[in-house]
C-alpha cells in the first residue's frame, strides 16, 4: 500500500489545508458584509456545480490518465488559491468572485474526487479497501477538529492572505506526492476524445450500470436517505444549540461530533471492517437513530454531545463499508461514470436537505412545542416546551426515521443479498 500512503499523505495536507482557507475566508466574508445568506451561499456554490456536473465528469475520468487528472485538479485549486490572494492584497476581492472561485473549485474537487476513488482500486488490494476509506476520513476529521481553531489564530498573526498561502503551499505538496505514484491505466471501456454526444451515451452507461443491479439500486437509496437525515442534522444542529447555550458550548458540541468522526475512522483504519458490508451498514444505522434521539431529546448540552459523538462515529463506518463494496464490484475501466452518478443519486439530497431544513423548523415543527403549541401539553413534559424544542422533537422524528428506513431495508431481499448476488471484480494494483 506504498503509493496509496504517499497519495493519502499528499490528499491529508492538501485538505487540511483548504479547511484552513475555507474557515479564514468564511469569516472573512461574514466579518465584510454581516449577511448569513452571502455566508451560506459559499457552501451552497462549493457543494451545487460540481455534483451537476458528476455525470459528465465520471466518463472523462474514465477516459484519461487518473494520476493527470489529479496532477490538473492541484494546478487548478492552486491557482484558485492565487487568485483569492492578488484579489485580496488589491481590495478587489468581491462576493461575486468568491462564488465564482469557489464554484471552480467545486468542479475541480468533483474532478479529485472522483479520480481518485477510482483509483483506489488500483493502488489498494481488496482486503483493504476498508482500511483505505478509514484513513481517509481519518485525515478529514483531522481536519474538522484542528482547522479552525488554528486557522483562528493565524488570522490574528499571519491575516487571511498568510492562511490562503498556506493553503497554496499544501497543495503544492500534494502535487508533489502525486509525482511519486504510478496508477495503471484501467482498460479503455470506450473510444477516447468522443465529442459530447459519446460523453452523455457514457454518462447514461453509469445509471445503467447501477439499474440493472437491483440491490445496488437499493443501496444507493438507502444511503441518499441517510445522507438527507444527516444533511438535516448537520443544518438544525446550530439553532438548536443556540436556543438555549452560548457560542462556546455550541463549539463544544461540534467537537464532540470531530472526536466521534475521529475516532470511527481510525477504528475503520486499523480494522479494515467487516466482511459483510451490508449488514454492518443496517446494523448501524440504528446506532446513528440513538444519536439523533439522544441529540433531541432534552435541551442539555451534554445529552446533545453525547447524541452528535455516537452519530459522527457510526457515519465513517458506514461510508467505509459502503464505498469498499462499490470498489469490489464495479470494473475499473467503469467505475468513473458509475461512482459519478452514485454521488449524484446521494448527494443530490444534500441542496433539498439546506432548502427543506429552515422552512421544517421554524414553519412547522418549532410552532408544535411552542407555548400553547399544539404537541406541547402532550410532548412538552418529555422534550421541553419554547424556543429548540420543536428542532429537538424534529430530530427525535429523525431518529425513527432511521429506524424505518432500517426496517425497510430488512424486507428488501435484493439489498441484502447484494454482496452474494454480484461477484467480486478483480483489480490490477500498482505496486509501491
Amino acid at each position: 500500500m506504498g503509493a496509496f500512503l504517499r497519495l493519502w499523505m499528499g490528499s491529508t495536507v492538501s485538505i487540511f489545508g483548504t479547511a484552513l482557507s475555507g474557515f479564514a475566508i468564511g469569516v472573512w466574508v461574514f466579518e465584510k458584509t454581516g449577511s448569513a445568506t452571502e455566508f451560506s451561499l459559499i457552501a451552497f456554490f462549493n457543494l451545487l456545480p460540481g455534483l451537476l456536473l458528476a455525470p459528465l465528469i465520471g466518463p472523462l475520468v474514465d477516459r484519461h490518465d487518473r494520476r493527470t487528472i489529479l496532477i490538473l485538479g492541484d494546478v487548478c485549486a492552486a491557482l484558485v488559491s492565487l487568485a483569492f490572494l492578488v484579489l485580496l492584497s488589491l481590495g478587489r476581492l468581491d462576493i461575486w468572485a468568491i462564488y465564482l472561485l469557489v464554484s471552480i473549485t467545486s468542479v475541480s474537487n468533483m474532478f479529485q474526487m472522483i479520480a481518485f476513488e477510482a483509483s483506489l482500486s488500483l493502488l489498494v488490494p481488496r482486503q483493504h479497501f476498508g482500511r483505505a476509506h478509514g484513513m481517509l476520513h481519518f485525515g478529514q476529521a483531522g481536519a474538522q477538529i484542528l482547522a479552525p481553531p488554528l486557522a483562528a489564530v493565524l488570522m490574528g498573526t499571519i491575516q487571511v492572505r498568510g492562511v490562503v498561502l498556506i493553503d497554496l503551499v499544501t497543495f503544492l505538496f500534494g502535487m508533489s506526492m502525486l509525482f511519486t505514484v504510478s496508477l495503471p491505466a484501467p482498460p479503455a471501456s470506450a473510444p477516447r476524445g468522443g465529442g459530447a454526444g459519446s460523453l452523455l451515451r457514457e454518462s447514461w452507461q453509469g445509471w445503467t450500470y447501477i439499474r440493472e443491479r437491483p440491490g445496488l439500486v437499493g443501496l444507493v437509496g438507502y444511503l441518499a436517505i441517510l445522507n438527507l437525515l444527516l444533511r438535516l442534522g448537520t443544518i438544525l444542529m446550530t439553532p438548536l444549540v443556540l436556543a438555549f447555550a452560548s457560542a462556546t458550548r455550541l463549539g463544544f458540541v461540534v467537537s464532540a461530533g470531530g472526536i466521534g468522526t475521529l475516532l470511527g475512522g481510525l477504528l475503520m483504519a486499523a480494522w479494515g471492517g467487516p466482511k459483510r458490508r451490508v449488514s454492518s451498514i443496517i446494523a448501524l444505522t440504528p446506532l446513528m437513530a440513538l444519536g439523533y434521539l439522544l441529540t433531541g431529546i432534552r435541551a442539555s448540552v451534554p445529552w446533545i454531545a453525547a447524541g452528535v459523538f455516537l452519530f459522527s462515529l457510526a457515519v465513517p463506518l458506514i461510508n467505509g463499508s459502503y464505498l469498499a463494496l462499490w470498489q469490489s464490484k464495479v470494473v475499473a475501466e467503469l467505475q468513473g461514470r458509475v461512482f459519478a452518478m452514485r454521488r449524484l443519486i446521494v448527494q443530490i439530497t444534500s441542496p433539498l436537505a439546506y432548502l427543506i431544513a429552515g422552512p421544517l423548523a421554524d414553519q412547522v415543527f418549532e410552532p408544535l412545542l411552542s407555548a400553547g403549541g399544539r404537541l406541547a401539553p402532550s410532548l412538552g413534559p418529555l422534550l421541553g416546551i419554547g424556543k429548540g424544542r420543536g428542532i429537538g422533537l424534529l430530530f427525535v422524528t429523525m431518529a425513527f426515521l432511521f429506524l424505518l428506513v432500517t426496517a425497510a431495508s430488512l424486507i428488501h431481499p435484493r439489498l441484502r443479498r447484494v454482496e452474494s448476488e454480484l461477484p467480486d471484480v478483480s483489480h490490477a494494483v500498482a505496486k509501491a
